[in-house]
């Protein structure tokens, strides 16, 4: 438990924070999740990290968003295990890299690759990131009751949200690090997961990852994302049936 009444980067109320928390990285998909909350209530704002505390299905339940990429991520990873929380779900959208795993699917990830370039820096690389079995056995039951496509893996946890020019245009698709990743069997690519996971470990909090899939760049022949968009119907209905579903596990852990 932290020693600070108030969280200096999240600016979280320790007091207020429920011990189960679901994580977004777009603070409107916060806003639109502690929304959904019964009595939900905006409890903090700082930066990119806006936080809600409500209930869900009578369960206490607090909704933190941590903006994109690791770095900014972990910083508040890590105030949520320094304030109390106990159970860490990251509800996130990532594009996929098998080729089944396409626009409006679901992604359950029991592990992340850990190509983000910052959880080196708090344990080595050797060590795994592993979701929670637990909360990986609840999240895709939750998943599945949404009608949606399901798809439980390992995703590749990555630093650059863009690929570089230098493997992209005109470069050899091999050497794309996504490829990569695809062939070593990972289904999804996002910025974040690997971070929680292990940071999570670290504090021995549970965490589990959700993701809803927003395009597969691979599958498309869209290596430069020249067409990404992630606005369409049928990511928006992924995202909201992810939050459900998340908020559904967190419960069912309780």
């Amino acid at each position: 438990m932290a020693t600070q009444t108030i969280q200096p980067l999240t600016g979280i109320p320790v007091a207020r924070l429920a011990e189960r928390v679901l994580v977004v990285g777009d603070p409107a998909r916060a806003r639109r999740a502690g929304g959904m909350l019964d009595g939900g209530e905006q409890i903090a704002l700082n930066r990119e990290y806006v936080t809600w505390t409500g209930h869900w299905k009578g369960v206490p339940v607090s909704v933190v968003s941590h903006g994109v990429g690791a770095n900014g991520a972990a910083a508040c990873f890590e105030e949520l295990s320094r304030a109390g929380a106990t159970t860490i779900i990251r509800v996130g959208t990532a594009g996929g890299l098998a080729p089944e795993v396409t626009d409006g699917a679901l992604v359950v990830a029991s592990g992340a690759v850990r190509a983000d370039g910052l959880s080196e820096a708090l344990a080595p690389l050797a060590y795994p990131a592993l979701a929670d079995p637990r909360l990986t056995a609840a999240l895709a039951q939750a998943a599945r009751a949404t009608g949606l496509p399901v798809h439980v893996g390992v995703a590749a946890t990555v630093a650059a949200f863009y690929p570089s020019p230098l493997t992209t245009y005109g470069g050899p698709a091999q050497a794309l690090p996504h490829t990569v990743w695809r062939d070593c069997g990972a289904i999804a690519v996002e910025m974040e997961a690997a971070a929680l996971l292990v940071l999570a470990a670290l504090h021995r909090v549970a965490a589990g990852v959700i993701l809803a899939i927003d395009g597969n760049p691979l599958a498309q022949g869209d290596a430069s994302m020249s067409t990404y968009d992630p606005d369409r119907a049928v990511v928006d209905q992924a995202k909201l049936a992810a939050l459900k579903a998340g908020l559904d596990a967190l419960a069912a852990d309780a």
